[in-house]
């Protein structure tokens, strides 16, 4: 038997790579001077490589050369964008009217409904470009939810300052419809009738299935259910809901391992097939075609057997990519893409050998290993941004895994031919319906595991003491003197934690909607708005110690508004306690005024809310007139039956006290 020699890795161009995008990241997160440093250093760390021969030559040339050219190009970027006129009318919240480009389809801000059910779209988020500009819009989803990149418009609205992290100049929170939109370019067009097609042509399935197909094929989450959302975040399948590079290798992979029989080079054509139609499908938005140069760059290791070659391809594309755009430096879609594919490319074919070493079939290690390989590496990032680490995460990819590659290429074909063939759209839908079905299922029971996703800090924190953490476990695992050691705590620590999870579970529950506090006799509920630290509070219980401390548990220091149901001891004693050291906006009460002594300490109480919580909120007495907010469910405040929907919308006005930020369409 022949013995084969480990491949050797090309790294000689990942620290140039590094310096590239850690120069971006100093730029888009600090400020114009921090890229030009970071750059600078860059630069003189490959000039001290070159002449003291640290690195290899190349190595260090590269280095010596990208770093200066990011320090310019990034920190010049950074400083136009933070010098444009629309910046400084921003910080004075100037209202314009502008003529601009869109860059990205609209994407909507959806609130999360009741009872896990899809809630509308008020809004949405474009970036657009103006005047040499970046733009983020913020604008009506009834007029502006069906406009396409490349398309022209004028538009009028009021500027902001951005949220920062991009190369945006300007929030401008537009007022009205679009005003003389251009036509959009062809190509666009075509892109946006296939991914009608698709919608139209899902709607045969059920709401669950319906959502989730055309999310699986094109990244569009907008008939997505929210429970869904949640359940694929909570069992690490949040992936397969954006178009990302991982999810193109992994389809293109699978093309090409259905088709190696006819030969490598047909079964690469193949795949590289499949990526073109993603991306057309998709819409060659820069996030999209970031996704296409990923998968590409995969490909090359998975399918072109090519493995030498893989690093210094995906350096060469952070390298190319990030000067191109600055601003994805600061993307997480980014940031998951590379490390994604980097797992996949370095990683993988390791694992994979190491299986088919000990037996384990050609596809079927592959199928283990790339889902296995992806979910890890990305963890980190995941876990910054979301706040959790999943713990089922891998096995829940294994199990979805096989079902992935069916139901994404039915879901392509089912949008090419929707647009000619109705009937046959629908009928490809239905065959996909049962992987869809399955991947729902996947998630929902992965979702449901006690202890299936653990708190965790989010952001740069999160993200750098997870990578450490996992750093340090797979070190120890490599060495056999701690090998043991190192699985006895994983073990003995899933043993007694996921048992004392069950036993004792957290409260509240994280990402709580609804909190009945436990008051004795009477009502107390807590509905959550977008803040941690803010909620809206229906009646206040008999007891102010009760109230208090349910308050505080839950972490309530902000009420905009405490709705009375009605005056009688068991709904209104523990206004006092709510009243003292807490922000309060108002106190609302329905029109009937008995008893007459509730109705006065109620008129006494509530001018300290303004002292409590030190001006911040102003404190008032208001009487109102609705229906379907009586205590016990029963009747309303009036006397007459009430209306389930009205409590929901007292909650989304008391919601909209808060001014809503676009940002999580980014996530």
């Amino acid at each position: 038997m022949v013995r084969r020699h480990p491949i050797t890795q090309d790294y000689r161009l990942v620290p140039a790579a590094a310096a590239v995008w850690t120069t971006a990241v100093a730029g888009l997160f600090l400020s114009w001077q921090a890229a030009v440093l970071t750059g600078l250093a860059a630069g003189a760390v490959g000039f001290a490589a070159w002449r003291r021969a640290w690195w290899t030559r190349t190595c260090a040339i590269a280095l010596l050369i990208s770093g200066p050219v990011a320090a310019a190009w990034v920190g010049g970027n950074v400083l136009r964008a933070e010098s444009h006129p629309l910046r400084l009318a921003a910080g004075e919240g100037r209202s314009t009217t502008l003529t601009v480009e869109l860059s990205t389809r609209p994407r909507g801000i959806r609130a999360a409904g009741f009872g896990g059910h899809q809630a509308g779209v008020d809004h949405v988020v474009i970036t657009a470009t103006a005047n040499g500009a970046q733009l983020v819009l913020l604008a009506p989803a009834d007029r502006w939810r069906d406009l396409l990149p490349g398309q022209k418009v004028t538009v009028k609205g009021t500027l902001a300052p951005p949220r920062g992290g991009d190369l945006a100049s300007a929030l401008l929170r537009v007022r009205g419809p679009p005003i003389d939109p251009q036509p959009p370019p062809v190509w666009q067009s075509w892109a946006d009738d296939l991914r009608d097609g698709l919608r139209q042509a899902s709607a045969v399935l059920d709401d669950e299935e319906a959502g989730l197909l055309p999310a699986l094929v094109v990244g569009d989450t907008e008939q997505m259910v929210p429970r869904i959302v949640d359940e694929f975040r909570t069992a690490g399948l949040a992936h397969l809901l954006a178009v990302s590079g991982a999810n193109l290798a992994i389809v293109c992979g699978a093309v090409y391992l259905l088709l190696r029989r006819l030969g490598p080079r047909q079964a690469a054509v193949a795949a590289m097939v499949a990526l073109v139609g993603f991306v057309v499908l998709a819409g060659p938005e820069p996030s999209v075609l970031r996704a296409a140069v990923m998968g590409a760059v995969a490909l090359m290791a998975l399918v072109l057997g090519r493995e030498r070659s893989a690093v210094p391809s995906l350096a060469t594309a952070v390298l190319v990519l990030v000067l191109v755009d600055p601003a994805l430096g600061g993307d997480p879609g980014f940031a998951l893409s590379v490390v994604a594919t980097a797992a996949l490319v370095l990683v993988a074919p390791k694992w994979a050998r190491a299986l088919k070493q000990r037996g384990v079939p050609n596809g079927v290690a592959e199928a283990i290993v790339v889902p296995t390989a992806a979910s890890l590496a990305t963890a980190p990032v995941v876990a910054g941004l979301s706040g959790q680490v999943s713990l089922v995460s891998v096995v829940a990819n294994l199990v979805a895994g096989p079902v992935v590659a069916p139901a994404t290429v039915l879901g392509v074909v089912a949008a090419v031919v929707a647009p000619f063939w109705s009937g046959a759209a629908e009928l490809i839908v239905h065959v996909a319906g049962p992987a869809v079905t399955w991947l729902i299922q996947v998630g929902r029971q992965a979702a449901t595991v006690p202890g299936a996703a653990v708190s965790w800090p989010d952001g740069w924190v999160g993200a750098i003491a997870l990578t450490a953490v996992v750093a340090v476990v797979v070190l120890l695992l490599r060495l056999k003197k701690t090998r043991t050691v190192v699985v006895a705590v994983l073990v003995g620590g899933f043993v007694v934690l996921v048992p004392l999870k069950v036993v004792a579970p957290v409260w509240p529950p994280d990402g709580w909607k609804v909190i009945s506090c436990d008051v004795g006799q009477g009502d107390a509920v807590v509905l959550a708005t977008d803040d941690a630290d803010r909620a809206v509070l229906v009646d206040t219980g008999p007891d102010p110690g009760a109230m208090d401390r349910c308050l505080k548990t839950l972490g309530i220091k902000r009420i905009p508004l405490v709705v009375l149901t009605h005056l009688h001891a068991d709904h209104v004693g523990g206004l006092e306690a709510v009243l003292t050291g807490r922000a309060v906006g108002a106190v609302a009460v329905g029109p009937l005024k008995e008893p007459a002594w509730a109705w006065r300490e109620v008129n006494a109480q509530a001018p300290r809310a303004r002292r409590a919580g030190g001006g911040t909120e102003g404190g008032r007495t208001v009487r109102l007139a609705w229906t379907g907010v009586g205590g016990d469910g029963t009747a309303a405040a009036d006397g007459r039956p009430g209306h389930e929907h009205d409590g929901e919308r007292l909650l989304a006005r008391a919601q909209g006290t808060h001014e809503s930020w676009p940002g999580a369409a980014h996530r």
